[in-house]
């Protein structure tokens, strides 16, 4: 799991962490948890607000998150007395925003809660922070926020935002609402920027309807892969990588320096859904029959803004991606000590 460089211009500056108080919501997550590891391994103070993880098997257990953490709220973003009450007793001095309802499959069924949750749970997280001594917000959407246009390149910042599904729109509908508080309440909010990376992949996941936790229960239970869209292209990246663009940007939030919105994807062109599968092994798969989800045949990121502003760029290529996540897995059916092995990980990577 050491693949990671040392490029000096492409590291989190650890000595900014040190001692900070840092406000993790959506911490019980795949990305939440791992981030809260990282931030942790720099010495920061670790507090996270979200709902409880669901039943099963998740990152915040395996890597032992809650022995990280000086504050653990559960509660939900949707309740904006619940987020008032956790910002006063917290104090944060940097927020990383990645509670959201994450799930496109759901969205479809629950799209009421999904814009409740990623807009108004937003909206509600900007209003606790009113008035405060918080320095900076990271607030965390999707590559998905873009207007897609079907003509497969990669979308910069400046492209127009939309969404035909809710999970899409209500993303898409997120960054509005940061714009808006930003322009508005200036003079008493944080900085404030947005975060868009594209198809996340690292051990932890076991969320529903994604490709690799998909493809480990398949594993798991004996049975064939069922893939949606073999020949549809994504943005498949490293975890850690993407969690380094967020804390680099919220350094540069405090010092003045970000844009409003960055970018973050892998170097590699994306990668077709069959040849990730390809990169992981021996797989056995069928493709899905029947009616399938509504879905962008190809998604692409162009990340060199954050290059630009922050120096930063994955140091993990996806098929090196995809070969540490495979091993990760490998590594838990195993019976493993998972934490362990994700606090060397994060060591690497840092």
């Amino acid at each position: 799991m050491g693949q990671w460089g040392r490029a000096l211009e492409n590291l989190v500056n650890t000595a900014f962490w040190r001692g900070k108080r840092v406000l993790v919501t959506g911490h019980t997550g795949f990305k939440g948890a791992w981030l809260c590891l990282m931030l942790r391994q720099m010495g920061a103070e670790v507090h996270g607000l979200a709902l409880p993880p669901p039943a099963g098997p998740t990152a915040f257990d395996q890597l032992d998150v809650a022995s990280t953490l000086a504050g653990d709220v559960r509660a939900d973003i949707r309740d904006p007395g619940a987020l008032v009450a956790a910002v006063a007793a917290i104090r944060p001095e940097i927020v990383l925003h990645l509670a959201a309802q994450a799930y496109v499959g759901r969205s479809y069924r629950e799209p009421t809660e999904t814009f409740a949750t990623n807009v108004t749970g937003t909206i509600n997280l900007m209003q606790a922070l009113r008035g405060t001594d918080c320095r900076a917000a990271v607030m965390v959407t999707s590559d998905k926020v873009y207007r897609n246009d079907g003509t497969g390149r990669a979308f910069t910042e400046s492209d127009p935002l939309g969404g035909h599904d809710p999970y899409s729109a209500s993303k898409a509908g997120t960054e509005i609402a940061v714009a808006c508080w930003r322009s508005s309440f200036a003079d008493a909010l944080p900085r404030m920027a947005t975060a868009r990376a594209g198809n996340v992949i690292g051990g932890g996941d076991f969320g529903e309807q994604r490709l690799v936790p998909d493809l480990v229960r398949a594993q798991m239970a004996g049975q064939p892969l069922a893939v949606r869209r073999p020949d549809a292209t994504r943005p498949f990246q490293h975890v850690l990588d993407v969690l380094r663009g967020y804390l680099m940007l919220a350094e540069a939030l405090v010092a003045g320096t970000a844009p409003p919105a960055l970018n973050f994807g892998p170097h590699d062109s994306e990668v077709r859904v069959r040849d990730l599968l390809r990169l992981w092994g021996q797989v056995d798969w069928r493709q899905e029959q029947g009616e399938v989800m509504a879905e962008a045949p190809r998604l692409g990121l162009d990340s060199s803004l954050a290059g630009q502003a922050l120096g930063w760029a994955p140091r993990c290529s996806t098929p090196q991606a995809i070969a540490a996540t495979a091993r990760w897995y490998a590594a838990w059916r195993a019976g493993q000590d998972m934490a362990r092995l994700s606090r060397q990980a994060v060591e690497s990577a840092l």
